[in-house]
């Protein structure tokens, strides 16, 4: 049984179990860890790699593109932007036919995992645009006079170039998506922010929500040291 499976298993009211004897953080403390893994890890691979297309094509797209082409950017553009105000458990709400469709449920990690990836892409994109526009431009031309095809321009030079800040944007986007998953649990979506509000919340079971929040915290913490070293290992200005 799945830890979304166990929300129902304790009745609320007087006579909680609390701290060690607590079936919610015996039982279901684990699992729920591993939903918002789960959750952040896919979902994460599946932005980076949307994301990193989009944000390309609005590189070269743009003023001062490999190929400029303005009503491609705009178009883009617009779209990004449009999906990047949407606040996430709006967008999680509006989502739910095609989270149904693709998916054949509403709630839990899996069908949180749609909306994750639908929302985050955009916002990696723009990370992505900023990251290779950063590119010194110089470096650009140089690999344009000795004859480079813009694909080897994108990237053996503006992608090559910008690694490291990628890296610290690919970081910045997981711990994003931890925010997201555990807000994602209001409405269903599994992992540790729903254990959280069902059990931290709506129980009134203090050790759920400390231990929760801790363990999100420790999450956080572990994916930026790794973004830390791993954009520190490919730096080699």
């Amino acid at each position: 049984m799945n830890a979304v499976a166990h929300l129902a298993v304790l009745p609320a009211g007087k006579g909680d179990p609390t701290w060690l004897d607590n079936p919610a953080l015996t039982t279901q403390f684990l699992p729920a860890i591993w939903e918002t893994l789960f959750m952040v890890g896919l979902s994460t691979l599946c932005s980076v790699i949307i994301g990193m297309g989009i944000g390309l094509l609005l590189v070269q797209t743009g003023k001062n593109g490999l190929t400029p082409n303005k009503p491609v950017y705009q178009g883009v553009s617009v779209v990004v932007n449009v999906i990047r105000s949407l606040p996430f458990i709006i967008g999680i709400i509006m989502l739910i036919p095609l989270t149904k469709a693709l998916v054949g449920k509403s709630s839990g990690s899996m069908a949180t995992v749609v909306p994750l990836i639908i929302l985050s892409a955009p916002f990696f994109a723009r990370l992505v645009e900023t990251n290779l526009l950063a590119v010194d431009h110089g470096k650009i031309e140089a690999a344009q006079m000795m004859g480079a095809s813009n694909r080897q321009i994108r990237w053996g030079v503006l992608v090559r170039e910008a690694l490291p800040s990628l890296v610290q944007s690919i970081t910045t986007l997981a711990i994003t998506l931890i925010g997201y998953s555990a807000m994602a649990g209001a409405v269903g979506g599994g992992g540790l922010g729903q254990m959280a509000i069902s059990y931290g919340y709506n129980r009134w079971q203090d050790d759920v929500m400390i231990s929760t929040v801790l363990a999100i915290i420790m999450i956080v913490q572990v994916i930026q040291m790794i973004g830390d070293a791993i954009s520190r290992l490919v730096d080699h200005r």
